[in-house]
């Protein structure tokens, strides 16, 4: 079983990315949507999370509210911090399981889809191969505008704060621009598919 981490930055299409690599035959692991499961109320991540950063973060129904805790870690690099080692290790722990079911069923090629793999470097000992989803910056700010709602100034902020996607494409074994149209984005991931499938 060949194992991919995908990752980019905010608004760079990695999830787009992962729906093509799903198409083609992929299974994909969504980090994102685990670390939504391993948050759900009452579960021991989120008993500590409310500890740590107290019950203001909930929503009426109990659940953690992301766009309220995300605007009090964002920024603040030691809150930040604190709710990584929260819920990486979690995270990380869910992410060997499903790799283990996947192995049992003799799955040929898996990826896992998450933002911070350069970052946290976590769950880089599952990997095989790093595939890094770039965009310009034109594009990523008018992704981040019409998705999120975010200024032009909230969407430079974000971009601002995270590790710069040159740096990033460093780490990679695998580079899919996404500035073009999702037929330019399909045809790389396509030639990428079919050079992993080759590999096996």
């Amino acid at each position: 079983m060949k194992v991919l981490g995908l990752t980019g930055n905010i608004a760079s299409g990695k999830s787009t990315v992962a729906r093509m690599l799903e198409r083609m035959g992929a299974r994909v692991i969504d980090a994102d949507l685990i670390a939504r499961e391993v948050v759900e109320p009452e579960k021991p991540a989120w008993v500590e999370i409310v500890k740590k950063f107290g019950p203001g973060i909930l929503g009426p129904d109990g659940a953690i509210d992301r766009r309220r805790l995300g605007e009090i870690v964002f920024g603040d690099e030691g809150k930040r911090k604190l709710l990584m080692d929260i819920t990486h290790p979690r995270i990380k722990e869910a992410v060997r399981e499903r790799l283990s079911e996947y192995r049992k069923e003799n799955v040929p090629v898996v990826v896992i889809e998450a933002a911070l793999i350069v970052e946290r470097g976590g769950l880089r000992e599952f990997l095989d191969g790093l595939i890094v989803v770039t965009a310009d910056e034109e594009s990523q700010i008018e992704r981040l505008v019409k998705r999120s709602g975010h200024t032009r100034e909230e969407a430079l902020a974000r971009i601002g704060s995270q590790m710069p996607a040159g740096e990033k494409a460093l780490h990679a074994d695998y580079i899919i621009d996404n500035s073009g149209t999702e037929e330019e984005t399909e045809a790389e991931v396509k030639k990428l598919w079919e050079g992993i499938i080759r590999q096996k």
